[in-house]
């Protein structure tokens, strides 16, 4: 009885005019303060601590930390890593993309899977495997060493553990965008003799430009962010390779905090600019399509 009285009441109550729209306005505000105070206590609040820290010597000291010879070197290899490897995993990803989408073919399943390994695996594991594979006692290590071909410990070791750890990223932007968009305009443009390459420049590519660009602003910032699996591979040698990362950590552990959070915030505005990018990609996107 007691229950029916209630939903009789709750009835009542949203029959009243505005009541909905009372209570759809304190539920969407409550969803806003809710979601500022998370975002403000694990990202605002962080960023602040970084710059404050960097800032906490004055300009002087926070621009000395970054032109030293070791954080030069270290914002150089990051920005050489970036540069190897985002253009190869791109057109990895555009190959694997135009493969799963437009064709079927032996293995396309264990080929998603594969696109997907990255994910699951830790990257100081992936990290791992290469010091097993090319490491002085690994598979290849002897037969490296005897050609005196350096690639752990070295630019070569850090562009492949870059590179396992972002290769999906165009790849996963890409194939969901290609099997929305169907085969129809490319099956009409082969119809009218239009070769594969021709289609796939002047019909394929331009439907999934925005895709492909979104893809590559977040393997960019993969790239440049990587610690786990360079950590393993570079041998953590100062002045050589140590990426940005890897420098941070460095300065901390030293006690630097001016030079750590100095180089963290330069991070920090990299990855601020990728997040400018992205949402101009994104907004130019959603006013093209």
């Amino acid at each position: 009885m007691a229950g029916k009285r209630a939903t009789a009441y709750g009835e009542e109550l949203a029959r009243r005019p505005g009541h909905g729209a009372v209570g759809a306005t304190i539920i969407k505000w409550l969803a806003i303060t809710v979601s500022l105070g998370f975002l403000a206590t694990l990202l605002f609040a962080p960023l602040a601590v970084v710059f404050t820290q960097a800032l906490d010597h004055g300009l002087r000291a926070y621009f000395a930390s970054l032109t030293q010879s070791d954080a030069v070197s270290a914002i150089r290899l990051t920005l050489i890593t970036a540069a190897i490897v985002v253009p190869l995993n791109t057109l990895f990803g555009l190959a694997a993309a135009w493969a799963i989408a437009k064709f079927e073919f032996p293995g396309k399943s264990f080929l998603i899977t594969l696109i997907d390994l990255p994910f699951a695996v830790s990257p100081v594991i992936s990290g791992l495997v290469y010091v097993l594979l090319f490491g002085l006692q690994g598979w290849f290590g002897a037969w490296l060493q005897a050609h005196d071909i350096s690639i752990i410990f070295a630019l070569p070791g850090i562009v492949l553990a870059t590179m396992f750890v972002t290769f999906p990223y165009v790849a996963r932007e890409l194939i969901p965008l290609m099997q929305q968009l169907g085969n129809t305009e490319e099956e009409a443009a082969i119809t009218l003799g239009a070769s594969g390459w021709l289609t796939f420049f002047r019909v394929t590519l331009p439907k999934v430009r925005w895709g492909l660009i979104y893809g590559v602003i977040l393997c960019n910032a993969r790239a440049m962010g990587e610690f786990g699996a360079v950590s393993v591979v570079s041998g953590h040698i100062r002045g050589l390779t140590t990426t940005m990362p890897l420098h941070v950590e460095i300065l901390y552990n030293e006690y630097d905090f001016v030079g750590a959070f100095a180089v963290a915030s330069l991070l920090t505005l990299l990855a601020v600019a990728t997040l400018i990018v992205k949402s101009i990609v994104e907004w130019r996107g959603g006013q093209r399509g």
